[in-house]
């Protein structure tokens, strides 16, 4: 007998994955569009909790207009003689699990950046009040960590009062992030590897370090070893740093082991502080993405909630497709935003001196934590809107990527003239991925194919490395 045979739909690990799309969906539980929503695990004495109690602070399920989305935030309060504040964080985090165990309901993100969508299926099978979901929620938690001995939960969903909570919320994840700042990744033996997002990105591992926070943002060096502790088996556990192969990119010996056999050999190295070569894979939780501009060598930084195309003209979405899954790609790296505070910040790749672009609300949030010379040679949303504008403020602010930039010799002519309409300009390759390079019909004869029929050839995810590429005219 299931311990869920009472509740309508089904629950397990096959429903993990499971994507619910927006004509499908019953009613989204925060969101992109919602700016107030989150989920917090609160640890509590044992006499503070009423176990098994649920409270709704608004309108349940029924109420709520079908198709639409709302304001959500959820307070799980837990208690027991092994659980201590170190391990909020990585209660809370698995919440991304256990929902996604329901038949019909999927969990996105997490913290403050939350998206929960329900099924008009299951809703229509019974699963129709919060009242079941926080039922799920108290078995699967007291069943797979069993040193939970009470529990609480309290949802709401009026949008004045999660609005009203919402800075208190944020308060409390800030407190967890500051414990880890001052430490470094070189004063510990072990670091933690979460696998919580494999049932969406299969070949990606999150390696946490002192100063590395998982991509999500939600679980930070201590969370990793207070969860490692008492869930040895679980999806966090330690990894011995073994031999360091390279200070600079962040690689280490056994973390590459673990990386190997934890992908089943897709991944095979990982550099922790570098965007380039082997970057750390991205699942597609992360709460912010890096992303290269090859047009001024430098890079930019959109968050998840930003609504605006980026300076090169993509959206969150689509950069965040371009390295999701547990993909190694270059110039793409997904990241948390406690991340962005590390000394060792995309060290490899120089740091905060590469980066170029970045929505003004993120750069003031970690502020303090970057150099001070640098925020002001930073364009934002408002500084610059085209490509060209960027190139003349980093010239205008004296910007130190502006150093990098070096005017190649327009290459001599070769055995016949190049004409004039095929003339092209030499091009540095650095080894960059070219997302799509596309090379005109009358620059490339192919023999055969009848003269004024137009085509085109496109490289796809190409590697290019050559000091220069040269077009030159055929003679006939």
């Amino acid at each position: 007998m299931s311990m869920f045979d009472d509740i309508p739909v089904d629950i397990g690990i096959i429903y993990e994955g499971e994507r619910i799309r927006g004509r499908e969906m019953q009613v989204e539980l925060g969101g992109p569009r919602e700016e107030y929503k989150f989920e917090l695990v609160q640890a509590k004495e044992l006499d503070e909790i009423e176990d098994g109690k649920i409270t709704i602070i608004g309108p349940d399920l029924p109420d709520i207009n079908p198709g639409t989305n709302i304001a959500f935030g959820m307070i799980i309060d837990v208690a027991g003689a092994e659980i201590e504040k170190d391990l909020e964080g990585v209660i809370e985090r698995r919440l991304h699990e256990y929902v996604n165990f329901i038949e019909g309901f999927m969990h996105l993100n997490q913290r403050y950046d939350i998206q929960m969508r329900l099924s008009k299926k299951s809703f229509e099978k019974g699963f129709n009040s919060l009242n079941l979901f926080a039922e799920v929620l108290f078995r699967l938690y007291k069943s797979e960590m069993n040193f939970i001995e009470k529990i609480q939960i309290a949802f709401i969903t009026d949008p004045e009062k999660v609005k009203e909570m919402y800075p208190e919320a944020m308060e409390i994840y800030e407190a967890r992030d500051a414990r880890a700042r001052g430490m470094s990744d070189d004063e510990v033996d072990v670091f933690y590897g979460c696998s919580l997002c494999q049932s969406f990105a299969p070949t990606h591992l999150c390696v946490i370090t002192p100063q590395r926070y998982a991509n999500c943002g939600a679980i930070s060096w201590f969370d990793g070893r207070a969860t490692a502790k008492v869930d040895p088996k679980g999806p966090v556990f330690e990894i011995p740093k073994g031999k360091l192969l390279d200070a600079l990119t962040g690689e280490y010996e056994e973390v590459n082991r673990v990386i190997r056999e934890k992908s089943l050999g897709e991944i095979e190295r990982v550099q922790l502080y570098t965007g380039f070569g082997y970057p750390h894979t991205s699942c597609g939780c992360f709460e912010a993405c890096a992303f290269y501009i090859p047009e001024v060598d430098g890079y930019g930084i959109v968050h998840r909630n930003y609504k605006g195309q980026t300076i090169n003209g993509l959206d969150f979405v689509t950069i965040s497709d371009l390295t999701a899954g547990g993909r190694q790609v270059d110039g793409f790296h997904g990241l948390g935003i406690e991340y962005m505070r590390s000394p060792k910040f995309m060290q490899a790749d120089g740091g905060w001196d590469r980066f170029v672009w970045m929505p003004v609300d993120i750069r003031d949030r970690i502020v303090d934590y970057m150099p001070e010379d640098i925020v002001p040679k930073i364009a934002t949303e408002g500084d610059v809107s085209t490509l060209d504008e960027l190139k003349t403020w980093l010239k205008d602010k004296e910007h130190p990527i502006v150093e990098r930039w070096v005017e190649e010799p327009v290459a001599e002519p070769e055995q016949a003239q190049v004409p004039q309409q095929m003339a092209q300009p030499q091009m540095p390759m650095t080894g960059f991925t070219v997302p799509s390079l596309e090379i005109p019909a009358s620059a490339l004869p192919i023999q055969g194919l009848p003269q004024g029929v137009a085509f085109k050839i496109i490289l796809k995810n190409a590697k290019i490395k050559a000091e220069k590429l040269i077009i030159k005219a055929e003679k006939e």
